[in-house]
């Protein structure tokens, strides 16, 4: 990305994806993995970019997109801004097959969620 500016999150791109969770939290992302300072920007010529045509099976709720938070200072100058969300990214994925291995484990010794309900209960 070589100047300041780039090309912001392309909200009508097909790929383009923002969920907002209960607590407030929201994510900004391509669905591609295809824009290394999301939730800001896209590269200048993405080559996956598609227009969204039509929102298939949507449930749309009553807000709009939330506006992209502010940049850090030096994004699109800064290669270790991207770095550091490509080491976050790692650690996330990483953790997963943990995490579902775990689950699994809990699931095959019987202590599942109804166990977890069962204790909550007495």
């Amino acid at each position: 990305m070589g100047d300041n500016v780039g090309m912001p999150m392309r909200e009508s791109c097909k790929f383009f994806e923002s969920r907002t969770y209960p607590n407030g939290d929201t994510v900004r992302k391509c669905d591609l993995d295809l824009a290394p300072e999301a939730p800001w920007r896209c590269p200048d010529d993405c080559a996956a970019f598609q227009p969204r045509l039509a929102d298939v099976n949507w449930a749309h709720g009553t807000l709009v997109t939330p506006p992209t938070p502010a940049e850090p200072a030096g994004l699109g100058t800064d290669d270790s801004i991207a770095a550091l969300l490509d080491e976050a990214e790692d650690v996330v994925n990483a953790a997963g097959p943990k995490v579902i291995a775990e689950l699994a484990e809990e699931r095959r010794k019987g202590r599942g969620w109804r166990r977890f309900l069962r204790r909550s209960t007495e």
